[in-house]
């Protein structure tokens, strides 16, 4: 599938340079077209000349050639890619990335591209596990960039923990993987519900839970770089997208996200049902902030919200695909089957809060798909935006066969 496509390959200054070579190499063989950026302390560790060699073009470093004075666009680099590979990613230019700072050839690209951003990162243990490092690759995340995450082994310090970048051969099929999978979306619109809804108590107190809206969110960016019309409707959350292919529409509360959706089903093909809908709110919430010293500790009354699953599933016409969401503590299993049938669902995603790294505010999920035919998948811990891909995978199958 890379047969063809051009790739922008971004190689930063660490040890793991010398993988970008095998690299380079693969890709090229895969019938890719490849152009190099190089940070000048990327040029430390491999040469210019090995990678020109390998790719048969020059590579680019610099904002302009010294010798002829001609000028690299950075614009025209970033929308000639069909995809962004920086490999490998060191701390700094990953921090670069998320602040935007522009101060050399790939960076100022990167910032110019329209492409897809895989990013794989290469450092040592304990920069890979410092807070700041965390803290920029969520982002990425969060901003569309596909994180190829890295290996555990021994690093250059000789100590041995996760930091290696990731084998050639593998990242080559993840982008393999990734446009093998590009366009089989196109034509389908797909409304996607995200985070939580808030119940108001008063003006400034409500009824909420703990749900990020990353799940979502993801799902949605993994929809539209299939080629679909994506409605994300949003409850209240931090998260933002950046994506033509994504039309957000924002709500507070059960009922208005219940009219949101209720009211653009007809028009779509698929409805994936992520978000934590609260299941009541408060019957006669106050108009004005209830004051601790004037009353006594209020007494609040809880009527129920509109199940906006079951609606989906009581009006869902012929060919009409839903998927929902089960996060369970117990009974995980029973529960999500049951879920499964009483919403007519086509496809449950069954994840479990006993399990270290999924659920809410994470930026990672371990999930199990059940479909109605009784059939069972289930995946390792993977990053959300990987969660995204399997999900999407699995109901791609659930499609027409003439789709």
């Amino acid at each position: 599938m890379l047969k063809g496509k051009h790739i922008v390959l971004g190689i930063t200054g660490g040890i793991a340079a010398y993988k970008s070579a095998f690299l380079a190499r693969l890709l090229v063989k895969a019938g890719a077209e490849v152009q190099v950026i190089m940070t000048p302390n990327a040029k430390q560790f491999i040469t210019p000349l090995t990678l020109s060699t390998l790719t048969g073009k020059p590579v680019i470093s610099e904002f302009f050639t010294a010798n002829t004075g001609q000028w690299n666009s950075h614009v025209d680099l970033g929308l000639w890619a069909d995809a962004f590979l920086v490999a490998p990613a060191t701390a700094s230019t990953i921090g670069k990335m998320v602040a935007g700072v522009a101060d050399n050839m790939l960076v100022t690209s990167y910032l110019s591209t329209r492409a897809t951003v895989f990013v794989a990162p290469a450092m040592d243990m304990d920069m890979m596990a410092h807070p700041s490092t965390v803290a920029n690759l969520a982002l990425l995340r969060e901003r569309g960039c596909i994180i190829i995450e890295p290996t555990a082994g021994e690093l250059a310090s000789h100590l041995v923990g996760k930091g290696r970048m990731e084998e050639p051969e593998n990242i080559v099929a993840v982008l393999d993987r990734y446009f093998d999978h590009s366009g089989d979306l196109t034509g389908k619109r797909v409304l996607i519900t995200a985070g939580p809804t808030v119940e108001r108590i008063d003006p400034v107190r409500f009824i909420s839970n703990f749900s990020s809206g990353k799940m979502g969110f993801a799902l949605a960016s993994e929809c539209a770089s299939r080629g679909a019309d994506v409605t994300l409707v949003a409850g209240p959350v931090s998260l933002t997208i950046d994506d033509p292919g994504v039309t957000r529409i924002d709500v507070e509360s059960a009922q208005e996200m219940y009219d949101a959706v209720i009211s653009r089903q007809p028009d779509q093909d698929i409805l994936i049902m992520v978000a934590a809908v609260a299941d009541y709110r408060v019957e006669n919430a106050a108009d004005h902030k209830i004051k601790r010293e004037t009353s006594d500790a209020p007494v609040l009354r809880l009527v129920e919200n509109p199940d906006i699953a079951k609606a989906v599933g009581k009006a869902k016409r012929k060919g009409q695909i839903s998927v929902g969401f089960a996060l369970e503590t117990d009974n995980e299993q029973v529960n999500a089957q049951g879920k499964l049938e009483r919403k007519n669902f086509d496809m449950i995603v069954l994840n479990s809060l006993r399990d270290p790294g999924a659920g809410f505010q994470t930026d990672t999920n371990r999930i199990c798909i059940y479909t109605r035919d009784g059939a069972k998948r289930e995946y390792p811990l993977k990053s959300k935006r990987e969660v995204a891909a399997d999900i999407v995978d699995a109901l791609r199958e659930l499609l027409p066969a003439q789709d």
